[in-house]
């Protein structure tokens, strides 16, 4: 298929895959002439693949390369495979956590918190971990003990559910991984928003006041 074809395929605008391509996120088409290039399924599943990388995963073009890079060369253990899964969707933003000041309680506060769980304590991760709840104090609504202990089960909950979809051929996995997670952190948002409707409202009724 034509360019144009591909758009139509993707829901992608010509402009935009040209800008792909130009970037180096797609792969150039066959050519067929000076000016003109087929394209196929490979294309249409990396275009799309690009779009819900930025648009709905919300990566720099960087972020895309490194999730790319990642995707197309796959280590073949799986817990390799889940370390460089992280390490595509972390790279987007580790320069930006490394350099945002956070007090030293704060960072203790995090570090602790993993220490206590046992998790492996990703020096990116904790520290995004202390810049969030730093955020959260100075926004006046501190996250508290309690509050925080109820969130890393519901975290742990749902990253053994992550890992129970994963499949076991490493590029497949790969993908799962990194495009899963990116894609259904919008997914969990959505629902605690349900969540917390239902709960507000069984609140309400619990104390005899309208729930609709």
């Amino acid at each position: 298929m034509r360019i144009s074809g591909l758009a139509e395929r993707t829901g992608v605008p010509v402009a935009t895959i040209k800008y792909y391509l130009r970037e180096g996120l797609v792969p150039a088409g066959e050519a067929t002439s000076r000016t003109q290039a087929s394209y196929g399924d490979r294309h249409v599943d990396r275009v799309r693949l690009v779009r819900a990388l930025t648009e709905s995963g919300g990566l720099s073009l960087a972020g895309v390369r490194d999730v790319l890079a990642a995707l197309d060369d796959p280590p073949a253990s799986r817990h390799a495979l889940l370390g460089a899964a992280q390490g595509a969707l972390l790279a987007d933003e580790s320069a930006d956590v490394a350099d945002d000041a956070v007090g030293e309680g704060v960072r203790r506060r995090a570090a602790a918190v993993v220490a206590a769980r046992g998790w492996y304590d990703d020096p990116v991760l904790t520290a995004r971990l202390a810049v969030q709840l730093r955020d959260a104090e100075r926004a006046g609504v501190p996250v508290g003990d309690e509050h925080l202990e109820v969130l890393c089960d519901a975290a742990e909950r749902v990253a053994r559910a992550d890992l129970a979809t994963v499949p076991a051929a490493p590029a497949a996995a790969m993908r799962q991984v990194v495009v899963g997670t990116l894609l259904t952190d919008a997914v969990l948002l959505t629902l605690r928003r349900f969540a917390q409707q239902q709960e507000s409202g069984r609140d309400e009724g619990a104390d005899g006041q309208s729930v609709g």
